[in-house]
C-alpha cells in the first residue's frame, strides 16, 4: 500500500451548484426516490443521490440517520419500500446481495462477518469469485480446480502482506484483534477485485495504533482505481481522506459538497456537530416548520 503521504484530493466531482442530490460528473451510482420505512419511522427517505466514480465519499449523520439501512438498501441486504439505482449503468433494484457483489460492488460491516473457526488464509480465499471448485462435479475432480486455487492462493497471501496479515494466515480469524478483523475484512472484499467498495465504519472499536494504517489502506484503494463510500462518525478521519461528502439526517440527504464546504454548512451542524441545540432535526430536514408543524 501507498506510504503515509498525503494524497490530492479529487475536484470537480460535480456540475452546478452544491445542493443535496446534486448530478456528479461521473457517477458509479445513481439513486432516485428510495425509501425504507420500520413501522411508521421513515429510515431511508432519499429523493436522489449520486456518488462519484473513483473518489473517496465519506457518508456522515448523527446516530439513527438511516447510513447503515441506505447501505444495506444499495447492496441488496435489505430491500426497499420505493425507489431505483444503478450501479455502473446496470440497475440493482431487486438483485440479491450476491450478485451485486460479482458485478463488482462490495461492502464491510460494522460488526465484522469473518468466519472464527477458519483460517485467515481460508477467509481470504472464500472472497475470490467464480471458483471451479464451488461446483459439486467439479470439485470432485481436482485437477480442474487446483491451478485456479493455487493463483486464488497467491493473490491472497500477496492481499495478506499488503495489509500486514500474512504472519497471521495459518491462525484462526477468531484470534485476530478488532482492528486485524477489520483489515482483514477489507483485504477479503479485495478479493473480488471490485469496481466499488462500500466500508461500514472502519474505524469503529479499532486500537489508535492500527488507524493510521486502516486510512492509509483506504487511501489505497482509490489509489489502485477504484471507488470508495464509506459509513464513519470521526470528522477529523473524514476531512483527512474524504474526496466527497454526503450528509444524512432523519433519513434524507440534508447536505453534501467537498468536506471543508460541508463542516462549515449550518444544516450539517445542526444536525451532526450539534452546535445549535435547540434546533429540530425535522426543520433541517424539512420534516416539519419552525414551529413544529408537518409540512
Amino acid at each position: 500500500m501507498p506510504a503515509k503521504t498525503a494524497t490530492a484530493k479529487s475536484t470537480g466531482l460535480h456540475k452546478g451548484e452544491i445542493a443535496p442530490g446534486v448530478a456528479k460528473v461521473d457517477p458509479i451510482i445513481i439513486a432516485d426516490n428510495v425509501t425504507r420505512a420500520f413501522g411508521g419511522l421513515k429510515a431511508v427517505d432519499v429523493e436522489h443521490l449520486e456518488i462519484p466514480r473513483n473518489a473517496i465519499t465519506a457518508l456522515i449523520g448523527p446516530n439513527g440517520a438511516g447510513k447503515t439501512t441506505l447501505f444495506n438498501l444499495l447492496t441488496g441486504f435489505d430491500k426497499p419500500d420505493t425507489g431505483t439505482w444503478s450501479f455502473d449503468g446496470k440497475a440493482l433494484s431487486g438483485i440479491p446481495a450476491f450478485k451485486v457483489s460479482q458485478m463488482g460492488q462490495v461492502r464491510t460491516f460494522q460488526l465484522t462477518k469473518s468466519l472464527a473457526m477458519l483460517t485467515v488464509l481460508e477467509n481470504m480465499k472464500l472472497g475470490a469469485k467464480g471458483q471451479k471448485g464451488e461446483n459439486f462435479w467439479t470439485a470432485l475432480i481436482p485437477k480442474l480446480w487446483r491451478a485456479q486455487d493455487d493463483q486464488i492462493e497467491e493473490r491472497a497471501l500477496e492481499l495478506l502482506t499488503r495489509f500486514k496479515l500474512d504472519a497471521k494466515k495459518d491462525d484462526f480469524a477468531a484470534s485476530l484483534s478488532g482492528g486485524q478483523r477489520k483489515l482483514l475484512e477489507m483485504a477479503r472484499a479485495l478479493m473480488s477485485e471490485p469496481n466499488l467498495v462500500m466500508l461500514d465504519e472502519p474505524m469503529a472499536g479499532v486500537n489508535p495504533a492500527l488507524t493510521q494504517s486502516l486510512l492509509d489502506h483506504i487511501l489505497g484503494l482509490k489509489h489502485a482505481g477504484m471507488t470508495v463510500l464509506f459509513v464513519e462518525h470521526d470528522m477529523q478521519m473524514v476531512r483527512h481522506i474524504a474526496d466527497w461528502v454526503v450528509v444524512m439526517a432523519e433519513g434524507r440527504v440534508v447536505a453534501e459538497g467537498p468536506p471543508d464546504v460541508v463542516m462549515s454548512n449550518p444544516a450539517v451542524i445542526d444536525a451532526y456537530l450539534g452546535s445549535h441545540m435547540d434546533t429540530d432535526l425535522g426543520v433541517v430536514t424539512g420534516r416539519v416548520d419552525e414551529n413544529g408543524n408537518k409540512l
